[in-house]
């Protein structure tokens, strides 16, 4: 067997009231792309925190080894000095500086104590190479796409003779097109000898890309699982993830839709006035009360510029075209004339746009609907606990209290307080962006289950998602955009991942 260049002993580390690792066991072999994975608070991200010197020696018990060496980190620069780079899912990157300015931020090529900038663009630019990223070392950060600023968080780790990478969810917003090039640049430094450690809840790429896998389950280590033995499958990762066997990731539904037309939207066209440019072209399509329809397409494509302008505009686009609501015709001027409609919007970006992550599940889940539980204009304290507590209990929002901090929580359970605050609108169409975005297959069955409870309901769904097997496993129709049109529609009968690919690569 080849030599760990890391090994993590019985590391224990606590927090008020919580045991966020318990005697947690972990080793990663020199050379090797090992995945860790596990649920939402499964304890992933305080383990590589321990790592990376975020939690300091002294501040949890057990021990790092490191190439060979028992290890004492108390911050990040110790780590980093060591040889251990951490990426994490929101880029630790400034977009107004330089691509060279931010490879080498807070390590700055210096000669005789002054910054030596023809230097540092020189370096900058082998690697780029490196990383295979041809863009100019002096372009800003915020004029680059997100695949692109990615490979500068690594061309940026790797300036700092990196030993062993750490990738926290690297895919979470990339194109299947970003996905495949940061592979290729994995399998490429494998090769060059750096060993990665990769976080991620998509199976798919942990069976693609590992060569081994760990599997952490409430803060205690499962199991390692080796690829070249043919052990790391979705069925044996999921088993180990949630402690028990889920036979269908996409529970069974049976379509019971009715003819009745909720929503229909007719030649609807878009122009982003800050861009200048026509975003969406003569979309049609129609949603029926009881069903969930499906849009996929390329990020970029329009879907969530399609979801935001039907939904009162808040980017302020200029539009044309006509929305019927139970055969009715709406304008909506702002998203409370939507809300009032008996539409809801839950945001892809949770973090950002959804949620108010400072304040309380209780207060988030009030937020869109306050005058159900106002009197006089003044907030029943009492009317918005019950309430919150009823969606704790219906969602399984998993917390010891309804005051709990949502930056506290795991990102399954925010992105079930998100969907709460939206269903207290009591909406008769709920469109969902991205609704398993960055949470594991455990908590992603519990949002497939409340989705497919709501259209059972009547309710009904419009998911838009860059999945395509959760496109396939979810609708009951269809619609694919490319480049701001609607290049498609299938019944899920007649849909499969080649057709919706070729549709979404469809041009005009």
């Amino acid at each position: 067997m080849d030599a760990p260049i890391l090994e993590m002993k019985s590391i224990t580390k606590e927090f008020p009231g919580v045991k966020a690792l318990d005697n947690v066991t972990f080793q990663v072999i020199k050379g090797e792309i090992h995945c860790l994975v596990g649920e939402n608070g499964a304890g992933k991200s305080t383990l590589m925190k321990v790592l990376s010197g975020v939690y300091p020696y002294g501040k949890y018990t057990g021990d790092i080894v490191f190439d060979g060496n028992v290890q004492q980190f108390n911050n990040i620069r110790d780590s980093e000095e060591a040889g251990i780079a951490i990426i994490y899912q929101e880029l630790a990157l400034i977009p107004d500086l330089t691509v060279y300015e931010n490879i080498f931020l807070g390590h700055e090529v210096q000669e005789n104590g002054l910054i030596n900038w023809n230097e540092t663009i020189k370096q900058a630019t082998q690697m780029l190479k490196k990383v295979g990223l041809d863009v100019n070392p002096a372009a800003k950060i915020k004029d680059l796409g997100v695949g692109q600023q990615q490979l500068v968080e690594i061309a940026k780790a790797l300036s700092k003779n990196v030993k062993l990478l750490i990738l926290d969810e690297p895919t979470s917003s990339l194109n299947e097109t970003d996905v495949d090039n940061l592979f290729v640049l994995l399998r490429e430094l494998k090769k060059q000898g750096v060993t990665c450690v990769l976080i991620t809840h998509k199976l798919k790429e942990v069976i693609d890309i590992s060569d081994s896998v760990t599997v952490l389950r409430d803060g205690q280590t499962i199991c390692t699982l080796d690829a070249s033995k043919g052990e790391v499958t979705e069925n044996a990762l999921v088993k180990h993830m949630v402690g028990r066997e889920i036979d269908n990731i996409y529970p069974p539904r049976e379509n019971k839709a009715s003819d009745e037309v909720l929503l229909e939207v007719k030649n609807w066209t878009a122009v982003d006035p800050m861009l200048g440019r026509e975003i969406l072209h003569d979309v049609n399509f129609n949603v029926k009360r009881g069903e969930i329809v499906g849009f996929a397409g390329l990020m970029g494509s329009g879907r969530t510029e399609l979801a935001k302008s039907i939904f009162g505009n808040p980017d302020n686009y200029q539009v044309e075209g006509d929305i019927f609501v139970k055969g009715e015709k709406k304008v909506f001027k702002h998203s409370q004339d939507a809300i009032k409609a008996g539409l809801a919007y839950v945001t892809e970006d949770r973090k950002g746009d959804g949620l108010i992550l400072i304040q309380d599940i209780k207060q988030n889940i009030s937020l869109a609907n306050l005058q159900e539980i106002a009197h006089r204009s003044v907030v029943d304290d009492n009317a918005e606990i019950r309430v919150a507590m009823n969606y704790k209990d219906s969602l399984s929002i998993k917390t010891p209290s309804v005051e709990q901090k949502v930056e506290n929580l795991s990102g399954g359970n925010q992105q079930k307080v998100s969907l709460a605050k939206w269903l207290f609108v009591k909406p008769d169409l709920l469109i969902l962006d991205e609704p398993t975005r960055g949470i594991d297959v455990g908590a992603k069955f519990e949002i497939y289950t409340i989705m497919n409870d709501l259209v059972q309901q009547g309710m009904s769904i419009i998911m838009i998602s860059s999945e395509l097997p959760e496109v396939l496993g979810m609708s009951d129709r269809v619609y694919v955009v490319s480049e701001g049109r609607i290049t498609g529609e299938l019944p899920i009968e007649e849909a499969t991942q080649e057709k919706i690919m070729h549709l979404a690569t469809t041009t005009h």
